[in-house]
């Protein structure tokens, strides 16, 4: 992969897991409760033509991503509820890339996808504050990476997706001049 395709993918560069410390917790969730307003700023004034404008060739529209977030962080908070509430679950895949090929991803209005992630960030972090600093050392079994997942990765992990997507966007609004 090209270094130009590389940072066109990873703009802020590829997830690092390293352990988070319990000190870290409330500011990684401080971060998800943050990131609805950071997507809505984002697209901010974007009209269809913009929104479907993919993010580097061959990736993803500016809508598919917006849409992409509340998918894969509906799935991420449930598998936080299962992990909570059973002994190391195994967790249900998703093929996100066929979700992002569903006619609503493409074609759908932004202002719900905002909207859910908005009303799902904030149950979310309502949750995640619960949390004692031992939860966040439970895990659930990934079938497709055949491994356990620690919440405390799992929730760096995902303050990193929402961050990756946001750049995904500021960047494209950048090299295009919106």
């Amino acid at each position: 992969m090209t270094k130009d395709l590389e940072q066109l993918k990873y703009p802020i560069g590829k997830f690092k897991s390293e352990p988070c410390t319990e000190d870290e917790y409330p500011g990684l969730i401080e971060n998800l409760a943050a990131l609805p307003g950071k997507i809505r700023d984002a697209v901010n004034g974007l009209n269809d033509v913009q929104l479907d404008t993919p993010y580097r060739d061959g990736g993803w529209t500016l809508r598919q991503v917006v849409h992409h977030l509340p998918d894969s962080h509906m799935n991420a908070y449930i598998r936080f509820k299962l992990a909570l509430t059973e002994d190391n679950p195994t967790i249900r895949i998703y093929h996100e890339d066929r979700w992002a090929e569903c006619e609503e991803a493409h074609y759908g209005a932004v202002h719900d996808s905002l909207d859910l992630l908005d009303s799902l960030h904030r149950r979310w972090t309502a949750f995640l504050r619960t949390f004692k600093s031992s939860d966040f050392s439970r895990t659930y079994y990934h079938p497709e990476h055949k491994k356990n997942f620690v919440l405390a990765e799992v929730l760096a992990m995902y303050v990193w997706h929402g961050e990756h997507h946001l750049a995904h966007i500021t960047e494209t609004r950048k090299a295009r001049g919106w």
